[in-house]
């Protein structure tokens, strides 16, 4: 079950320091939800541990991120793929892309793709999308308050 996920984040900051923070494993791991562990295993390669709940299925997923397509500081594509035992799997990417709006903001846009199989897919394409969205809006709110220095809750509410 394949789904697109598109969104737009302006951060009040410029792009070198948001492209930066995209690449820092700390910021990452702080940012993607439900994330254990993040390890950086090459310039470009990441080993992570993350626990979702979709609906009532929790599993913890063991996967692989890898970073392409690099174009600094203005784009990357971020894909990843997970196992999350027999909950099933988890995979995609995204393709973000940062450019400026004054000298002190960005605008962050992202192309995100996911796909899910196994006994998460049986959950039904409604709950799967929409939590899909909601832990992508998530990420990038969380991302824009932890590089701005700002509040989580701040920043989703403006």
């Amino acid at each position: 079950m394949a789904m697109v996920i598109e969104g737009e984040e302006r951060i009040e900051a410029p792009v070198d320091t948001v492209w930066q923070a995209l690449n820092d494993p700390e910021v990452l791991k702080d940012c993607i939800p439900g994330c254990q562990e993040l390890t950086k295993t090459s310039d470009t390669e990441f080993e992570a541990v993350v626990t979702l709940k979709i609906g009532p299925i929790k599993a913890k997923f063991n996967g692989a991120v890898e970073l392409t397509n690099l174009n600094p500081p203005h784009s990357y594509t971020i894909t990843g793929e997970g196992k999350g035992g027999v909950a099933g799997f988890a995979k995609g990417g995204a393709d973000v892309s940062l450019k400026e709006d004054g000298p002190d903001a960005t605008i962050l846009s992202y192309s995100a793709k996911a796909d899910v199989g196994g006994k998460m897919a049986q959950l039904g394409s409604r709950l799967i999308q929409s939590t899909s969205k909601k832990l992508a809006g998530q990420f990038f709110s969380d991302f824009n308050a932890r590089v701005t220095g700002g509040d989580a809750g701040e920043a989703a509410a403006s």
